[in-house]
């Protein structure tokens, strides 16, 4: 009844025995189901258990062995006792932020002359950027340290460095094929270094850095590191594991008046801060900064000693992020209405437009737009010029870097990754951009891969939905980046309780019961899985993630659904403006409408394929589609012809393409004025050849060419007109008569009605109409 919005794969690659599972929970002192969590995870041995379990006790890697570390630390000290200006060239990023924040204190702390810059992303752009450089050199700065960026800037580095400046870069992203001649690179995955773990941060390769200088642990920066770890999204693994495990009991207690002032505006408890509470709470916040304007003041916020100034600063870093979500929300809303435009459902790939929208926010919205429709998306704001300027995000089957690289030519700028990208382009070149994304579709063939999988750790109980379980659970905190926080795949018996909350009611509100046992269950932008959950609440099923809600004062448990499929008859909306020969290549019955489509496509049908006409007479569609997939390629004119196929076959699984050329729904149907249009031209033309003239006739009247053709269908029927061998002449003194009781018209009424219902519904509203009709019985 309703299909599950993504494919729900098991996490574990192979069949775990119950002897593995019993062995390992014995050995590391963990309950069974933490044991096959860890299992799932690649961690089968009581070895490899103990540093993950126990992150906090295990020592962290010897700096010096990162490349270019001792050399970049000579350097640094020399400028340090010469004196010189040290200038700290950040990022706007929570990591960026955190990383200066790190590299500040730390050159403070061994009495440099050191300041720091903070680009801005709108003036700047990222990384390093001649024209700042040049001031900051002008300013006085004898040594650049870059962080969370340097080892793409070659361009601007080895110019730098040609001026008799020296840049030192500490970067953790991906190495280019040619690194800038800077006086040291410190990179954790540098082919030349020897450091053990490549995946630390912007703020975790600054984190290191500082121990080199003061030549041991800065314990006072771990909870600097841990928020710039869980903000970027790098792997919570190793090192980075055993950072944020300690970074987080700092932050827990943390001194610095500007943290503690964030958290407080957050609405956040210090004593219970989590990785979550980073990167939902802290990180957002620090984020909006640089997507509003300069961060710069982020940096402050973070070292400031100052509490009054703190405060004043957290205040406005939290109106900014309110500001941050108005904006989100108030875009969100304008390009998920575009997104579900009959010309973009049409679409496999979305390009959404505006005007006035703000730039910095335009990447949060693409993931907003992507996680509605299922759609690699770009959404970029128009300015006065023509030029268009935004963010696009993908899913896992469509490689967006790679679709948008053959037209590289006809962008301003580019630049990105597979799931990630931003671009500017002019408006006469979008088409250009607009067709390569949907060549891209059909080359990568995101069609039979589109569905995006959700890995699933196994299956929990309504009755092992518990505080204690989910305890049993942390153990295996920090969760983040390669250690996902476990999902489970629940089945309730009943849903006692089904609603929809939110302002826009567009949340779902669940209470799951297996027996005495309930447990809530919330799901965010669910909202419109409940028609079909109300409609069948004893055929659920859903992937959670065990969670705990506090409200007056009481902690209760709760599931955070990912993920609702209600089983019984599967209805998949595939509706689509496009037949092309992939869709017909399952197994199945495919079933006809109207013969002239199926007579097109016929040639297409795959070896297991079989085309249906419902009109044929004596054909039994109980028969020939008893034990098929079923799949209604086109649309009805009405909804009996739809209800009287559904209540005809036996229903397993449905695929509703629904597939219409021209809709009459859009078109809609003409006015009184449009009609009396029409009659004065037909009084006052003779033999017209409508064969020939027609499309000149529709400009003439200023119609649509097939509204156009409607209405002198409808002319003929009640006897306006007469048409011979294709030459229309209006009748002199026609006798009067309803249009309404033309056939066609009537016609017409019933094809809006069903394209209204099947065409332009939401999916689970459709799905559930469907399901309704496949239980009606002659």
């Amino acid at each position: 009844m309703l299909a599950a919005k993504k494919k729900w794969v098991s996490r574990e690659t192979t069949a775990v025995s119950e002897t593995a599972v019993n062995a390992l929970s014995q050995a590391a002192e963990v309950s069974p189901l933490v044991a096959r969590l860890l299992i799932t995870r690649g961690i089968d041995t009581p070895e490899a258990a103990e540093p993950f379990l126990h992150a906090d006790q295990q020592p962290l890697l010897d700096p010096t062995t990162m490349h270019d570390m001792e050399k970049a630390v000579e350097r640094i000290q020399a400028a340090v006792i010469a004196g010189d200006q040290i200038t700290i060239y950040g990022d706007y990023d929570a990591d960026g932020l955190t990383s200066t924040a790190i590299m500040y204190e730390t050159l403070d702390q061994i009495g440099a002359n050191v300041n720091y810059y903070i680009p801005d992303r709108f003036k700047d752009g990222y990384g390093p950027n001649q024209a700042a450089f040049d001031r900051l050199i002008a300013k006085g700065t004898q040594l650049f340290v870059t962080v969370d960026n340097g080892v793409a800037g070659n361009a601007v580095i080895d110019q730098v460095q040609a001026q008799g400046v020296d840049v030192v870069v500490t970067d953790h992203h991906e190495l280019p094929a040619e690194l800038p001649h800077a006086y040291a690179i410190v990179h954790p995955r540098h082919p030349e270094g020897h450091y053990s773990f490549g995946g630390l941060s912007g703020a975790g390769v600054a984190f290191k850095v500082a121990t080199a200088l003061i030549e041991e642990v800065p314990e006072e920066l771990l909870d600097l590191a841990a928020i710039g770890i869980v903000a970027d999204l790098v792997s919570l693994t190793g090192e980075n594991r055993t950072i944020v495990t300690l970074g987080l009991k700092v932050l827990q207690q943390t001194t610095r008046p500007g943290l503690a002032a964030l958290i407080q505006e957050a609405g956040l408890q210090p004593n219970k801060l989590t990785e979550t509470s980073i990167g939902f709470g802290i990180a957002p916040r620090l984020n909006a900064l640089g997507r509003l304007q300069s961060a710069q003041s982020g940096v402050e916020l973070l070292t400031t000693l100052d509490e009054e100034r703190a405060t004043a600063l957290a205040k406005q870093v939290n109106q900014l992020n309110e500001k941050r979500q108005g904006l989100v929300k108030t875009i969100s809303a304008s390009a998920i209405e575009q997104a579900q435009s009959a010309e973009n459902q049409a679409r496999q790939t979305l390009v959404i437009t505006g005007k006035g929208w703000h730039e910095g926010v335009l990447g949060i919205v693409a993931s907003h737009v992507v996680e509605t429709t299922g759609k690699p998306t770009l959404v970029l704001n128009e300015d006065a010029d023509g030029r268009l300027k935004g963010s696009g995000r993908s899913v896992e089957a469509y490689n967006l870097f790679a679709a948008i690289d053959p037209v590289r030519d006809a962008l301003v700028a580019f630049g990105g990754h597979h799931m990630a990208v931003g671009l500017t382009v002019m408006a006469d070149q979008l088409e250009r951009l607009k067709t390569a994304m949907e060549d891209a579709a059909i080359q990568q063939q995101l069609a039979d891969n589109a569905q995006v999988k959700l890995a699933i750790d196994g299956t929990l109980s309504v009755a092992d939905a518990t505080l204690d379980t989910l305890a049993d659970i942390q153990s295996l905190a920090p969760f983040g980046t390669d250690n996902p926080a476990p999902l489970f795949k629940l089945a309730p018996t009943t849903i006692p309780q089904a609603r929809a909350i939110g302002s826009d009611q567009q949340h779902l509100k669940l209470q799951l019961g297996d027996g005495d046992t309930t447990v809530d269950a919330i799901g965010f932008s669910m909202g419109d899985a409940l028609p079909a959950i109300q409609a069948s609440p004893t055929d659920v099923t859903l992937v959670g993630a065990l969670s705990e809600n506090t409200w007056n004062g009481q902690t209760k448990p709760q599931i955070m659904i990912k993920d609702v499929a209600v089983t019984g008859t599967q209805v998949i909306d595939a509706r689509t403006q496009h037949l092309s020969a992939h869709l017909f290549q399952a197994p199945g019955t495919y079933l006809f409408f109207h013969r002239r489509i199926m007579k097109q496509v016929e040639q297409y049908m795959g070896a297991q394929a079989k085309a249906v006409w419902v009109g044929e007479e004596d054909v039994d569609l109980a028969t020939v589609t008893a034990g098929q997939a079923v799949f209604i390629v086109d649309c009805p004119d009405t909804l009996p012809d739809m209800t009287q196929v559904l209540s005809s076959i036996a229903l397993d699984q449905v695929t509703l393409y629904l597939y219409r050329r021209d809709s009459v729904y859009m078109s809609g149907m003409p006015n009184r004025e449009q009609f009396a249009k029409l009659f004065q031209f037909t009084a006052a033309h003779h033999d017209v050849d409508i064969h020939h003239q027609l499309t000149q006739v529709a400009k003439h009247l200023h119609f649509e060419r097939n509204l156009l053709i409607f209405m002198i269908q409808v002319f003929f029927e009640v006897g306006f007109v007469k048409i011979n061998d294709g030459v229309m002449n209006g009748v002199s003194n026609p006798s009067k008569a309803d249009l309404h009781h033309a056939p066609s018209y009537q016609l017409r009424e019933q094809q809006i009605v069903a394209e209204e219902t099947l065409l332009y519904s939401k999916s689970a509203a459709l799905q559930v109409w469907v399901k309704n009709q496949a239980a009606v019985k002659n």
